[in-house]
């Protein structure tokens, strides 16, 4: 095993900096969604599960969702949410009982409810997940399908947990996935930029905004 005496955040920065690394690049047609921008994880100032990467996170996640409109493509949203027993969440819910705990976001709570920044259009799709993947039991994957798509974009968060799950589905099911850098965020700076370094190596092309911004301009 290889050891380093840098930091998180270096190590991401000189995988990001590597001119031979090679990328899966976008496709044809691309679906975005939006992991659990929910008040759970995204109001810090309300909740302690919540955090912030990028101050500008919702912004940006909203210029995507207007972008992807505008060329008739997918906006996918998706939240946790969970029956009054919990029973739902499984073995995910079990190893705490708080409630702060995962299990204890229940249908039609402030914390269930996607964060009241965010751009939500009617047109959009609202998936309500179990499990850290948006692929997991889901109808994610079907609608993909539907709408001819080979390319999933992906924000939210958060990135060590269900970004990651996500981004490792999304390639598995055969889609080339691009992970916004700007609109992922984690509790901590390490599990952040250890993620995303590792899905940049092997799951995912990790992009700027600016990048998959210009690409969806490109397709206009």
């Amino acid at each position: 095993m290889e050891t380093s005496n840098k930091t998180a955040r270096e190590i991401y920065a000189d995988v990001q900096a590597n001119p031979a690394r090679k990328k899966f690049g976008f496709g044809q047609k691309a679906a975005l969604i939006n992991v659990d921008l929910q008040k759970a994880y995204t109001r810090t100032d309300l909740y302690v599960t919540a955090y912030e990467t990028n101050p500008r996170q919702i912004e940006f996640v909203n210029r995507l969702s207007g972008l992807f409109r505008d060329l008739g493509w997918p906006v996918i949203w998706t939240y946790c949410a969970y029956v009054d027993s919990g029973e739902d969440c499984g073995v995910w819910g079990t190893r705490t009982d708080t409630p702060d705990s995962l299990q204890n976001i229940k249908y039609g709570s402030d914390r269930a409810a996607l964060d009241e920044r965010l751009d939500v259009n009617a047109s959009d799709i609202v998936i309500d997940k179990k499990m850290p993947s948006a692929f997991h039991d889901t109808r994610v994957n079907s609608l993909l399908t539907f709408h001819r798509i080979d390319t999933v974009i992906v924000t939210g968060g958060s990135t060590s947990g269900c970004i990651r799950a996500t981004s490792v589905d999304s390639l598995s099911h055969g889609f080339r996935t691009v992970v916004v850098e700007e609109c992922v965020a984690d509790k901590h700076e390490s599990y952040h930029f250890a993620n995303l370094t590792d899905l940049a190596l092997k799951y995912a092309d990790v992009e700027s905004v600016d990048t998959v911004c210009a690409w969806l301009k490109e397709q206009g």
